[in-house]
This record gives C-alpha cells, structure tokens and sequence, in this order.
C-alpha cells in the first residue's frame, strides 16, 4: 500500500467500516480489538507492522481465544464459549487456513528424519524446527501432539 500500511491491516480496517455501516456489532467489536491489539503491537515494535506482524498478533489472539473457550467449556457456561467461538471465528477469516494433524504429520516427520531425533528428549528442537517450517499455518498445540506422537512421547 502507497501509505504504508500492510494489506491485511487495511482490510481490517475497510471491514471495520463495512461493519459499522451494516450495523454489525459482534464483528465490529471483534475487529475494534483486533486493531487496537495491532496497533499495541507497533508500539511495541516501534514500526508498522507487515503482513507477517498483524498475522502474528491476530494469532496472539486466536490463541486467548481457544483457552477462554476451554476454561469456559470445563466451567460448563457453553453460553460465554458460544460468544468467545463467534469472535474467534471473526478473526480467523484474516488468518490463513490451519492446517490438521494429517497434513502436519509429514513435515514433522522429514523434520525428525533431518534433525536425527530419536527421542521425546529431542522435542524442544523438532517443535522449533518443524515451527518454522510450518509458519502461521499450524497450531503449536497441534504440531506439539503430533511431535509427541511421533518421537513417541
């Protein structure tokens, strides 16, 4: 963008405005957060962010998410995880699509057989590799399950 501002933070900004236009209020509210989160972010970088940043800080958020929904879950109040859900929901039309353990498994494979792990030991090396490789497009707690499973931990 001629203004400097990454792509994906102008498109949460043109929604913000189509939201607010349409009257949607969870949505609206949804990417109120997400900016200031963003902007949060800048401040703390002391830079705009690119695309790769406002991806990272929207995950930041995706991840508050999914453990409110847990807490939320375990305390039986399904009506505050529904809420949590659709939020998270908004956000994750932002982020590229996750990928599932079927798909991780062969990465994290190739990146053992590369690392020569052999063990649950080897764990921390073959996560921040496999991390890496994988990029925004796996959850950790995902990577992390199919890691264990495969160095047999």
């Amino acid at each position: 963008m001629a203004d400097g501002t990454a792509p994906l933070a102008a498109r949460l900004e043109e929604d913000m405005k189509a939201a607010m236009r349409a009257g949607e209020k969870l949505r609206l509210g949804v990417i109120r957060r997400a900016r200031a989160a963003i902007k949060n972010a800048e401040i703390a970088a002391g830079e705009p962010l690119d695309d790769d940043g406002v991806e990272k800080a929207l995950r930041g958020i995706v991840k508050q998410h999914r453990e409110s929904i847990e807490q939320y879950d375990a305390a039986n109040r399904a009506d505050l995880a529904d809420v949590e859900r659709a939020e998270m929901a908004v956000l994750e039309e932002y982020l590229p699509q996750q990928l599932d353990a079927a798909a991780i498994e062969p990465v994290v494979a190739a990146t053992i057989a590369e690392l020569g792990a052999t063990s649950p030991k080897d764990m921390g090396a073959v996560m921040k590799a496999a991390m890496a490789k994988l990029g925004g497009t796996a959850d950790g707690k995902e990577v992390s399950g199919v890691v264990k499973a495969l160095l047999g931990g």
